[in-house]
């Protein structure tokens, strides 16, 4: 942890500093109804959560787009969610970039992890020790079921409560402001899990660790270590102390679980160094990870070779030293490793350096051993952009969509694609989708009647431009329709 920083800095959010008014309207929320004085349904959770999650994509800057990193907490956290009670659900993982040590739920599933914490993890078992938790959060309903229980509350003042616990568990700073903006002593009171939920995302992220074969011990052994961490730095604890409280007796009964398991010696994913190397490379000014990384790699002190070789070759990337990249890339590929992190940045070196056939043939390699990587999919339809083969890029770009089309970045580049092909129809019905997927209905509209207008479509094309925008326009007349019930219009 000599790298990590425990002051609490976490999530700024201006979203979520933002959402305290912009999400106690109900044009930024569904209308909850009777069923938020109740009950809050998974399906009014998802919306939530959805928008909450948009809000953070457009406006928070220490977001983490990065697919090489969201790819990864994705296959760890998906792991751990096929081997719940639950193997079904739909989660999905983000990171914020911070050194604090801090991860937290948020409705409909979606958990966010700050890099710290996956800086501070000694072991690819603990940080999904820290996931596990926070999915038996998800998969008990605990945000649900501690905001339904104030069934006295206006919907209003439960947005406002709701979006106080996740500002808390970001950032207390941020929570002092939300605080301030509703009715405190109730929003006060419910910012730390009760102790029973704690308890139970305990036994029931144990399970799932241990169901998911990673080591048992890691759970117990990182909150142990947050907890010697909350005595050292007393006031200015790690931020997940205060909105998950450790006791004694939480860490005893983790370990005392860990010692009644099966003893179980768990590698390292070659993933999990690689992740945390590249995190360490965009820490700082390249010229200070370029140091860093060669003095672990002459002193041989490192958990991975490969991982600080990695992390080398790609501190010089970013610093545009590309003969050097590619020098201690070369070094990398000597040691017989294959990930489809590695293929990317090999790809990138050879596009930053001219290659544009040796990049995009390296693409076309990588995406038979990994076709669901998205760096190396956004990586090549970028490239092929780059060598103006346009017909091929939205060819390859068609093909991804079939297969996932909830990727907005796709739509973006398809959209950059038609651009450059002349394509105007075609240009703003795909930038339509980009904005739609964001949350973002009005620029869709927007975008869809500039298709309409562009006069170099087909009859079959426009036929599909029309039929899309009446679908938007129905939805838009909807969540008016719902913001006017809202404000009791």
């Amino acid at each position: 942890m000599n790298r990590i920083v425990t002051t609490v800095t976490s999530l700024s959010l201006a979203a979520l500093l933002s959402l305290p008014c912009a999400l106690s309207s109900a044009d930024e929320l569904p209308d909850l109804g009777e069923a938020a004085r109740a009950e809050l349904s998974p399906q009014i959770e998802r919306k939530i959560g959805e928008r909450i999650m948009n809000e953070i994509r457009l406006r928070e800057p220490s977001y983490v787009d990065d697919p090489e990193i969201t790819d990864y907490l994705s296959r760890l956290g998906n792991r751990l969610v096929a081997a719940s009670a639950n193997p079904t659900a739909d989660c999905q993982f983000f990171a914020i970039r911070d050194n604090t040590i801090n991860a937290f739920a948020m409705f409909g599933g979606f958990i966010g992890v700050n890099t710290g914490t996956i800086l501070a993890a000694q072991s690819e078992s603990e940080l999904a020790g820290v996931l596990a938790h926070e999915i038996s959060h998800v998969m008990q309903n605990h945000l649900a079921r501690q905001i339904a229980r104030e069934k006295q509350n206006s919907i209003a003042t439960m947005i406002a409560m709701a979006v106080g616990i996740l500002a808390a568990r970001s950032n207390s700073q941020v929570a002092t402001a939300t605080i301030a903006s509703a009715q405190a002593g109730s929003i006060q009171s419910q910012l730390a899990y009760s102790r029973d939920f704690e308890r139970e995302a305990d036994r029931i992220g144990f399970q799932t660790l241990s169901q998911a074969h990673y080591d048992v011990r890691g759970m117990g052994d990182f909150f142990a270590r947050l907890q010697l961490a909350g005595r050292v730095y007393e006031n200015n604890a790690p931020v997940y102390l205060r909105s998950h409280p450790l006791t004694v007796e939480r860490i005893a009964d983790m370990q005392n679980r860990a010692e009644n398991a099966p003893y179980r010696q768990v590698s390292d994913s070659l993933e999990f160094h690689l992740v945390r190397a590249r995190l360490r490379a965009q820490m700082g000014a390249p010229s200070e990870e370029i140091g860093e990384f060669s003095r672990q790699i002459q002193e041989k002190k490192y958990a991975s070779e490969a991982a600080s070789r990695y992390g080398l070759a790609y501190s010089w990337w970013r610093a545009k030293d590309f003969v050097a990249a590619q020098r201690e890339l070369d070094a990398l590929l000597a040691l017989k490793v294959s990930s489809p992190m590695i293929a990317s940045l090999a790809a990138e070196i050879k596009l930053a350096r001219g290659d544009n056939a040796g990049a995009l043939l390296g693409y076309r390699e990588a995406l038979q051993r990994y076709p669901q990587a998205k760096a190396l999919i956004h990586g090549y339809a970028e490239a092929l952009l780059t060598a103006k083969q346009y017909d091929r890029g939205l060819l390859f770009l068609e093909s991804q969509l079939q297969a996932n089309g909830t990727d907005y970045k796709l739509y973006g580049l398809q959209a950059k694609t038609f651009a450059l092909a002349g394509k105007r129809l075609q240009q703003h019905r795909a930038q339509a989708e980009f904005y739609y997927l964001q949350g973002q209905l009005g620029p869709a509209v927007e975008q869809l009647q500039f298709a309409q207008q562009a006069g170099d479509g087909n009859f079959f094309e426009q036929s599909v431009v029309d039929a899309r925008l009446r679908e938007l326009r129905k939805q838009q007349a909807e969540e008016l329709k719902e913001k006017r019930q809202g404000n009791g219009v």
